[in-house]
């Protein structure tokens, strides 16, 4: 077991894969801790837009 991750590390494309896998864990995290202000940000766009469609 230890061989085949030592093995899995030392491959370039390994480091790819752990590096996308990184930068998905920061952007769930952070959208996580901002959750609150993401759904009022949204939730405010969304208003205005159904009030611009409205006066059509």
């Amino acid at each position: 077991m230890r061989t085949l991750w030592k093995q899995f590390m030392e491959e370039e494309e390994a480091m790819g894969v752990i590096e996308v896998i990184l930068i998905i864990v920061v952007l769930v995290g952070l959208a996580l801790i901002f959750r609150t202000q993401i759904t009022s940000i949204a939730n405010s766009l969304f208003s205005k837009i159904r009030n611009q469609v409205s006066s059509f």
